[in-house]
């Protein structure tokens, strides 16, 4: 199988100043969605421009404080991805964002474009964050639902995180949302950021697939720090090789102006579902002391 390497970004490929991680629309080839990795030193102070994008602030490693807007939202952080969910904030689009840390740490800024910006700058609780334990047996994983419809709001962008413990697979069965369809499938690209447990040893796999129509060929080996842009087509399985535990990090946007996130199962894998129902969620779930 080939891998079509232009939706696959390594980690350290696709940084700039004191990004580790810079995916934009434009860099993407779509519309909507894009991502930062920023790293702060302890004691740094980093303005993020928002422009025409709505963005998200969410601790990886370490806490932060936020300024903008005339507000300051102090987030407490964690001490990683796999220790807990976080609190966040989030930060409208035409403005300006003073990030400062004391202690250091890394912070996604996940980030959608959008023409409306009728929300203001606003705190996310660790509390508020739904903690989903999904799927069963060897497709048990965790997703930390930030800001999505119904948990947070926001004018397009769409946010969560997957722990997958190690041997399991998550993101399965295969699905899509790469169409606009009322009350089955939204039209949303994809990024998928990861870390994986193990230091430089732990790894995991990644696919995506399309049709003949709008083909898509990846099956991706993926280590910390890289980035797979899904912008049409099937995806999943997200696979934990055994022993290494794997995180990703999913930011979701489109042109479809009701915010929803609807999708559609590879109708050759769908069946999967029903098996669930007779297994057990993994025990090793969930990662950390999520509340």
């Amino acid at each position: 199988m080939t891998t079509d390497s232009a939706y696959v970004i390594p980690g350290g490929t696709s940084g700039e100043g004191p990004y580790d991680l810079v995916v934009t629309p434009e860099s993407a080839g779509w519309g909507y969605s894009g991502l930062r990795i920023l790293t702060l030193e302890p004691g740094t102070v980093h303005t993020l421009s928002t422009g025409d994008s709505e963005f998200l602030v969410l601790p990886l490693t370490g806490g932060c404080t936020v300024a903008v807007d005339g507000q300051v939202f102090e987030l407490t952080g964690r001490t990683g991805a796999f220790s807990s969910a976080t609190d966040f904030a989030y930060v409208p689009r035409a403005s300006q964002a003073v990030i400062s840390s004391a202690s250091g740490g890394r912070f996604a800024l996940p980030s959608a474009r959008t023409e409306r910006g009728g929300l203001p700058a606003r705190y996310g609780r660790k509390e508020d964050v739904p903690v989903e334990l999904r799927g069963a047996g060897a497709c048990s994983r965790q997703v930390n639902n930030y800001c999505l419809p119904g948990t947070f709001d926001a004018e397009q962008l769409l946010v969560c995180e997957v722990l997958t413990p190690g041997g399991n697979w998550s993101s399965y069965p295969p699905h899509k949302h790469d169409e606009a369809r009322p009350g089955q499938e939204s039209e949303l690209e994809e990024i998928y950021w990861f870390e994986v447990s193990g230091g430089e040893n732990g790894f995991g796999y990644q696919r995506v697939y399309g049709t003949a129509e709008r083909p898509i060929d990846v099956l991706a080996e993926v280590r910390s720090g890289d980035t797979v842009l899904i912008p049409h087509g099937w995806h999943g399985p997200s696979i934990a090789a055994p022993g290494y535990d794997l995180y990703y990090l999913n930011v979701m946007a489109g042109p479809g102006q009701d915010r929803a996130w609807l999708i559609c199962d590879d109708p050759a894998h769908g069946w999967v579902r029903s098996t669930w129902d007779t297994q057990d969620v993994d025990d090793r779930l969930p990662f950390g002391a999520n509340r």
